[in-house]
C-alpha cells in the first residue's frame, strides 16, 4: 500500500527556492492574516495562539520515509497551509531536520510572531528564513494582510529588524504587491524604506501569479515589477516564474495521493506539478486530466494560465 503523506508534500516547483520539500506544521488554513492575495483561499481560523497544531514526532517519520524514497531536493521547507511559526515546537523540529539531513532548512513566514523572543529562537537553527512584508502602513496593512486584532503593525516590523539583527545566517523578505493597492510608487517607497531598516540580505518583489482569495487582487505588471526594484537599496529583484530542471522519473513513482497532496498546498499548472514532482509533462497532463474527471482535482484559468487544486473533501 502506497504511503500517504499528511504533513509532507512535494518537492514542489519554487521560484525562490527550486525544487523545495513542503513540510506543513498546521492544518490549513490556520493563520495569523487573512491576505488578500493568498492562493488557499479565506483563513479558517485567525490565531495568534502558539500549540501543537500538528504532532512533530509524526512530521518526522514522513520526512524520513520521503527522503529514503527519492532524489534530494535542494530544500526543505517549513510552510504550507498556513502560519508555521504558530506551530510551538517548530524549532525542536528544526533540531531534528539537521540531525536527519545536510539539507538546507528554510523557513517561509509572514513575519507576523518575529516580534515574539520565543519565536525568534525557535528559528535561530534555520539556514534560511524568509519572512513577508506587504504594506507601508498600519493603514494598507489592515487592509491587505487582514491581520489577527493581537498583532500591531509597529511591533510586527521591529520584530522582523530586531530578528534579521539577531540571526546568524540568511534571511530573504518578501514584498508582495498589488496592482492599485501597494504596486505603486508612494506605497513602495514607504515599504523600501521599512525594508532597509529591517536590512535583509536579500529583498525579493513578488505580486499575483496564482489564483489569489479576492478577485480584487490584481497582478503588478513585469514592467512596472523590474521598474520597482530601484526604489530599494541594495536594489530588489523580482521573483520570476520557475525554470526548474528537475530530473524525470518513472511515472510509478509518482502517486495520485503525492500529486494532490501538492494540489491541497498550492494552486500549480501542469507546467508546475512536472517540474516538482519530476514527471514528464506528458504525464503530468494525462495524470491531471484524470484526477479531473474522477473529481480529485479541479481547474481554472487565471492570466491565460490553467491551474489545478485538490477537490475539498467532503
Amino acid at each position: 500500500m502506497t504511503a500517504r503523506f499528511n504533513y509532507v508534500y512535494g518537492p514542489v516547483p519554487s521560484r525562490r527556492l527550486g525544487r523545495s520539500l513542503g513540510v506543513d506544521l498546521v492544518s490549513c488554513k490556520i493563520c495569523t492574516y487573512d491576505c488578500v492575495y493568498c492562493q488557499l483561499g479565506r483563513t479558517t481560523e485567525k490565531t495568534v495562539e502558539r500549540r501543537e497544531y500538528v504532532a512533530i514526532d509524526e512530521v518526522v517519520a514522513e520526512l524520513k520515509a520521503k527522503l529514503s524514497a527519492g532524489s534530494a531536493p535542494d530544500y526543505i521547507s517549513l510552510a504550507g497551509s498556513g502560519e508555521p511559526t504558530l506551530n510551538l515546537r517548530i524549532g525542536e523540529l528544526i533540531g531534528k531536520i539537521k540531525g536527519l539531513t545536510r539539507i538546507t532548512v528554510a523557513v517561509l513566514t509572514n513575519g507576523s510572531l518575529l516580534w515574539k523572543r520565543e519565536v525568534q529562537d525557535a528559528l535561530m537553527e534555520a539556514d534560511l528564513v524568509l519572512p513577508s512584508l506587504d504594506a507601508g502602513d498600519a493603514h494598507l496593512f489592515r487592509h491587505v494582510n487582514r491581520p489577527h486584532p493581537g498583532i500591531e503593525f509597529h511591533a510586527m516590523v521591529e520584530g522582523l529588524a530586531e530578528f534579521t539583527e539577531r540571526f546568524p545566517r540568511s534571511v530573504w523578505l518578501e514584498v508582495f504587491l498589488l496592482a492599485g493597492v501597494t504596486g505603486i510608487d508612494s506605497e513602495v517607497k514607504k515599504i523600501a524604506a521599512l525594508a532597509e531598516r529591517i536590512s535583509p540580505e536579500k529583498i525579493q518583489l513578488n505580486t499575483v501569479s496564482r489564483p489569489p482569495c479576492e478577485e480584487f487582487a490584481y497582478a503588478v505588471s513585469a514592467n512596472q515589477m523590474e521598474a520597482f526594484t530601484s526604489l530599494f537599496h541594495p536594489p530588489a529583484e523580482v521573483i520570476s516564474p520557475a525554470t526548474i530542471e528537475s530530473q524525470t522519473l518513472a511515472p510509478n513513482a509518482v502517486t495520485d495521493e503525492d500529486i494532490l497532496a501538492l494540489l491541497r498546498r498550492r494552486p500549480c499548472t501542469a507546467q508546475g506539478v512536472a517540474a516538482g514532482l519530476g514527471l514528464h509533462i506528458g504525464e503530468a497532463m494525462k495524470r491531471l486530466q484524470v484526477l479531473a474527471e474522477q473529481g480529485a482535482a479541479t481547474h481554472l484559468r487565471n492570466n491565460g494560465e490553467v491551474f489545478y487544486t485538490a477537490a475539498r473533501r467532503a
